[in-house]
């Protein structure tokens, strides 16, 4: 007989619409004024509660982000992984669009998400060091390196060779550090900053709006340049 997911409670159902209503005006007040405008007390003001009533929910301001900012890092790397593994392994040129067009299409229907993630550091604000934010950025960054280096066989060829880790932060070669230790070349791990770039620019400036006055079409725009950025690693662009 299979486990069932218990019922939740009246009350837990509540707490967990507030808590949802919390963060929707949290991410409006990241909209609106920028990342230092997301205060507890304001957020209070406009849903009618007491600040004591709201600090139930978040102790602190840093509480809230921290689980504002790991929502949305823990959504986008389940978003990019469900993308890519939705692709034969083998199809490595097609699981990096996978990857590509998920992101895109992530952020724009997540866009303020995108900004308090990839925008400005919320001034004042210090993540944990182990909490979701880092371990969602680990998922991300370690997946889109390691889809580099699948290619690597062939994007090396034209790639630098004079690259070693200690040419990196050690925060960063950690990032990198897949379970089964599978080790990554470190002319692999500055290519995938130079893919994550390509695939992260076009997408910035769409959410930025800096695109749609220039480009009837932004979404064929990136696939375009996605197509490009793969076959210049030297692998078969998907159809």
């Amino acid at each position: 007989m299979s486990e069932q997911t218990p019922t939740m409670t009246r009350r837990e159902r509540l707490r967990a619409e507030t808590t949802r209503e919390i963060t929707a005006i949290a991410l409006a007040q990241l909209a609106e004024d920028g990342p230092g405008a997301i205060s507890l007390r304001g957020i209070a003001r406009e849903m009618g509660m007491t600040p004591r009533a709201i600090y139930s929910y978040f102790a602190t301001r840093d509480e809230l982000i921290t689980a504002l900012t790991g929502g949305i890092a823990t959504d986008l790397a389940d978003t990019v992984e469900a993308a890519r593994d939705a692709v034969p392994t083998a199809d490595t040129g097609g699981r990096l669009l996978a990857w590509a067009l998920a992101t895109r299409a992530w952020a724009l229907a997540n866009p303020q998400g995108f900004r308090l993630f990839f925008g400005d550091p919320v001034p004042g604000y210090q993540p944990p060091e182990d909490g979701p934010v880092e371990r969602a950025s680990r998922r991300i960054c370690g997946g889109l390196t390691r889809l580099v280096a699948d290619a690597w066989p062939l994007a090396g060829r034209h790639q630098p060779a004079d690259v070693s880790w200690s040419d990196f932060p050690p925060a960063f070669f950690a990032r990198l550090q897949d379970e089964d230790g599978a080790e990554i070349p470190p002319a692999a791990a500055a290519l995938a900053l130079r893919v994550w770039g390509r695939m992260h620019g076009l997408v910035a400036l769409e959410i930025h709006g800096h695109i749609g006055a220039v480009v009837h079409d932004p979404a064929a725009l990136y696939r375009t340049d996605m197509l490009d950025l793969i076959g210049s690693l030297g692998l078969t662009p998907p159809d």
